[in-house]
């Protein structure tokens, strides 16, 4: 069961399609999107980036448009639905510009603003948090369980972004509603390198982010809502690198979750640097690493992005661990997944899951199918932090 693919050969725009259907999006309204498209054979051909950013930017504003209407009519709760998919188109649409594109940044604070409006818009039990951070903060959402599912403090999942998302697209992934129904808070937190703490706070991002699991952690503990003993984390992506080096050195945390097992980043840096097919989430992965840690040239970001794998990290991780991955990943082989579960030799309960084409769930972090690998990782984690099967 391949990823639906709408543009032959265009690899980062057809996971960006697939992401955009599997959290929340209508298909009518990607088709309008996706059409004027289909006349670019490339991702990277002259006026294609903005195009993009123009096509997804209009299919939000049309939707907002409607928002708005609701609004006026005091229908709060559709007009929160609607502000949520346009808020989503808008990432979409800023996810694939050039760094340093004056239109990014007023982009992305709309996007952020809608989001924020939808959710209030709809009641959902969020609280928007700032985690304290080496002088600074991060932004997080505090997602809490749903009413009836739990007395006492609460269990809870700190959610790390990946290379090229944040705390909102987290948001969208359905994960957070499996858990939060079945009785597990979330705190979703754009950590040094991604969404705002990246745009607008100047946080790159750090081989060493268990500085940021630590603060998580620390800010948890400091919350009579959740009970300390039963917090866990779990990252997407490279997320899937970021999760377990923050649970190898941060012993607070009950159990890990690596979406998309990830251990050799350097490696992957040095294929892209060689090859422009090299596939990746982003137009221009090279241009989009240097931005996210903050390296000045290609040997810095090597020297870095060298510097990220959990080769001598993942033994030191003694929580249960949980690692997903699809056969079939373009972008990080499988090969690490099986590497990152052999060296985690601490781990009272480790456990490499590995979805197959009679499956689906066979691309990068399962984008061509989220939903089977959602089922697994909310059931394992219930499993896990409170001894249920739901």
């Amino acid at each position: 069961m391949p990823m639906f693919e709408y543009f032959p050969g265009i690899y980062p725009w057809n996971l960006a399609i697939n992401l955009a259907l599997n959290m929340g999006g209508v298909l009518s309204e990607i088709e309008t999107v996706a059409q004027p498209l289909q006349r670019y054979s490339s991702a990277a051909e002259p006026g294609a980036w903005t195009d993009w950013m123009r096509v997804w930017e209009a299919a939000g504003d049309r939707v907002a448009g409607l928002a708005e209407q609701d609004r006026k009519a005091g229908r709060r709760r559709s007009a929160g639905k609607k502000l949520h998919r346009a808020s989503l188109y808008l990432f979409m649409a800023e996810r694939m510009q050039r760094v340093g594109d004056p239109a990014r940044d007023p982009l992305y604070r709309r996007a952020v603003e809608q989001f924020h409006s939808s959710v209030q818009l709809m009641g959902d039990p969020v609280e928007f948090v700032e985690i304290p951070y080496q002088g600074t903060s991060l932004p997080g959402y505090f997602v809490h369980r749903a009413p009836g599912t739990g007395d006492g403090p609460e269990p809870c999942m700190v959610f790390f972004d990946g290379f090229d998302v944040n705390k909102e697209i987290l948001y969208y992934r359905g994960i957070r509603e499996e858990l939060v129904r079945r009785g597990i808070s979330m705190l979703l937190v754009d950590h040094p390198g991604a969404g705002e703490s990246l745009r607008f706070r100047g946080l790159p991002a750090i081989p060493e982010m268990e500085r940021a699991g630590t603060a998580c952690a620390d800010y948890l503990a400091g919350r009579a809502d959740v009970d300390h003993d039963r917090t866990g984390i779990i990252g997407v992506s490279l997320g899937g690198y970021y999760a377990p080096r923050a649970a190898a050195f941060e012993n607070r945390f009950a159990c890990c979750v690596a979406w998309g097992g990830s251990t050799r980043f350097g490696e992957r840096i040095q294929h892209a640097l060689g090859d422009s097919q090299h596939a990746s989430s982003v137009t221009d992965m090279v241009e989009h690493a240097r931005w996210v840690f903050g390296a000045s040239s290609d040997a810095e970001l090597m020297d870095i992005a060298g510097r990220i794998t959990l080769d001598g990290v993942a033994q030191h991780i003694t929580c249960p661990f949980l690692i997903t991955h699809g056969i079939r990943d373009r972008q990080v082989p499988v090969d690490e997944a099986r590497d990152v579960y052999d060296a985690a030799v601490s781990s009272p309960r480790r456990e490499l899951k590995i979805f197959t084409e009679d499956e689906g769930g066979v691309e990068h972090v399962n984008s061509d199918n989220p939903g089977i690998a959602i089922d697994y990782m909310a059931d394992w984690i219930t499993e896990v932090l409170t001894g249920r099967q739901d």
